[in-house]
């Protein structure tokens, strides 16, 4: 599925957003057969309500979205969006004004309404196209779109047909796009090349485990993204429970989401030294399967207690994180589906994120408020170091106690990174309950607010 603006032609529909405040004052300046309309088909202007207007020979002449008040618009994302799904098929222009800060955002949400995961069943988005307003870049805001639809589809697809191999297959498309080269470490040829605890991780699954690598651009700042690739996590043998397992088909969102920065990164063509890499593997269980108890020895010479094998994803990202440090790139960002925790502190619409730098903190929060991409910041809180400690050896994978679960995942993955400019996401991945533009499934998270803070983060 490919997200776009519908081409302008004079065969469009003009659309106005009309909000509390200003309905009335709307109102009154239309025709009296207008506002007989209104009153007759009881029209108010709250999210989502929409209106066709007909001329003197019964066909829509304009079309009403309802825009609520900022009271209501603050407490979701997209309001715009929302009028999207209940309009006719057909193609629209805005025909009134919205803040500049907005209309980009209102534009994505419209383009990402039409999304609808559709690989195993008949399913549609909104149908309602809309021509790019004056003032929007609309190849920016398409290559957005489209590559949120490219995490959406990574997540939604269950692991049956995402698997490793699957994933890499998917990072290969990408890079064929934009010419991009890739590098894969595969199997027993991962502790060939000294990636011992994603080799462990994954070693039990029958699609075997591997490290994707994947480099685009020779010039400006290095940017390193790092993705949890876990792409069913059963818990390994601390097994999860079945109502626990159920959504692990997404325990590679932090990949998808990657991915999905990494192709708008490529696709509006940053002046930038980009890396993307993911540690793919399947937590399964086996004969051969890593075991509680078991000591693993990272790249980086850190050993680590394995004290839960569902505490997989720190161990694959830090092989991952030690790889990014040694090139000494000027930031390192990683992205996860890591914790219940997590989920717990913030719940599944906020994207948690640790740095240590503070400059790095404003820019994604600020950037965050652009775009409608909420983010909060978590601390590295020095004092819970010793919680990751075990004392049989250098690092505990899953500290006991329950305490600041999200935290001490942040801390432990940490260690494996010297990069002073180094930021991690503990992300959710999924859409609990269907949203403007945001159906329920897979869905990014931090990305956006990422690529708007790059320019500060990086000095482009």
């Amino acid at each position: 599925m490919t997200l776009s603006f519908a081409p302008a032609s004079s065969d469009t529909l003009p659309l106005h957003i009309v909000d509390k405040d200003s309905f009335d004052t709307w109102r009154e300046a239309q025709s009296d057969a207008t506002r007989s309309w209104l009153d007759a088909t009881g029209f108010k202007p709250s999210i989502g309500a929409t209106a066709l207007i007909p001329g003197t020979d019964g066909t829509p002449v304009m079309a009403l979205a309802g825009y609520g008040d900022a009271k209501a618009r603050a407490r979701g994302r997209f309001p715009l969006a929302a009028a999207a799904k209940s309009l006719p098929e057909g193609t629209y222009h805005l025909a009134s004004d919205l803040p500049a800060g907005d209309l980009e955002t209102e534009c994505l949400g419209w383009l990402l309404s039409a999304y609808a995961f559709d690989r195993y069943a008949k399913q549609s988005g909104a149908k309602a196209r809309l021509t790019c307003p004056q003032g929007v870049d609309a190849a920016r805001v398409e290559a957005i779109a489209n590559a949120e639809a490219l995490t959406r589809d990574l997540i939604n697809t269950p692991a049956a047909d995402m698997g490793p191999d699957a994933l890499e297959a998917a990072c290969r498309d990408l890079t064929d796009t934009f010419d991009a080269t890739i590098a894969v470490t595969t199997g027993e040829a991962l502790l060939d090349n000294n990636f011992p605890m994603i080799h462990a991780v994954g070693r039990a699954a029958a699609k075997a485990p591997r490290l994707i690598d994947i480099n685009w651009g020779d010039t400006g700042p290095k940017l390193t993204l790092v993705g949890k690739g876990v792409c069913f996590d059963t818990g390994g043998l601390n097994l999860k429970p079945g109502g626990s397992m159920a959504l692990m088909k997404k325990d590679m969102g932090g990949a998808a989401t990657v991915l999905g920065l990494a192709r708008m990164i490529m696709a509006l063509n940053l002046p930038l030294q980009l890396r993307v890499l993911i540690p793919a593997v399947e937590n399964a269980v086996s004969g051969n399967a890593f075991r509680p108890g078991d000591i693993l020895t990272s790249r980086k010479g850190l050993t680590v207690e394995i004290n839960n094998t569902d505490a997989e994803g720190r161990l694959v990202l830090a092989d991952a994180l030690a790889l990014a440090n040694e090139d000494n790139p000027d930031t390192i960002i990683s992205m996860a589906t890591l914790t219940g925790a997590a989920r717990v502190a913030v719940g599944p619409d906020l994207s948690p994120f640790y740095t240590d730098d503070d400059a790095t903190a404003a820019a994604l929060s600020k950037a965050a408020t652009n775009v409608s991409d909420p983010v909060w910041r978590m601390p590295f809180w020095e004092p819970y170091e010793k919680m990751i400690e075990p004392g049989i050896a250098d690092l505990d994978n899953a500290p006991s106690g329950g305490f600041a679960g999200s935290i001490t995942a942040a801390l432990f993955l940490r260690r494996f990174v010297d990069n002073a400019r180094y930021t991690h996401f503990d992300i959710y991945g999924w859409n609990p309950a269907p949203a403007p533009a945001r159906p329920k499934g897979g869905v990014g998270m931090g990305a956006r607010a990422l690529l708007d803070a790059l320019p500060d983060m990086l000095g482009l």
